[in-house]
């Protein structure tokens, strides 16, 4: 059973920064597919980015230069460090792993998914 596990969120000031981390277990995909996903009341669930088994990385545009996305060396805790926060990033975020069928930034891929972690940017 894949278990995954959120923590690091809460309230910043704009211009601030959070990292978030994701604790998996019992997940054993021949290809390691990792994302992070946020979703803001009344709003579709988004990708934000995505760690592929490869290393490779993948950001949408809106986070692009001020979030990073990485994975320890044991590639069983996801991170997100996010910078430089705007009141518009205010979401849920949600960790999610795939079954290796799908590596990309659509949240219909992705087979397990964590239980979020609140994260709320003021102005």
């Amino acid at each position: 059973q894949v278990l995954l596990v959120e923590s690091g969120g809460g309230s910043v000031q704009a211009g601030g920064s959070l990292r978030l981390s994701c604790a998996a277990s019992g997940y054993t995909s021949s290809r390691r597919c990792m994302g992070w996903f946020r979703q803001a009341p009344g709003k579709e669930r988004e990708g934000v980015a995505v760690f592929d088994s490869d290393g490779s990385t993948r950001y949408a545009d809106s986070v692009k230069g001020r979030f990073t996305i990485a994975q320890d060396n044991n590639r069983n805790t996801l991170y997100l460090q996010m910078n430089s926060l705007k009141p518009e990033d205010t979401a849920m975020y949600y960790c999610a792993a795939t079954d290796g069928h799908y590596c990309g930034m659509l949240s219909y891929g992705y087979d397990y998914w964590g239980q979020g972690t609140q994260v709320t940017v003021a102005s």
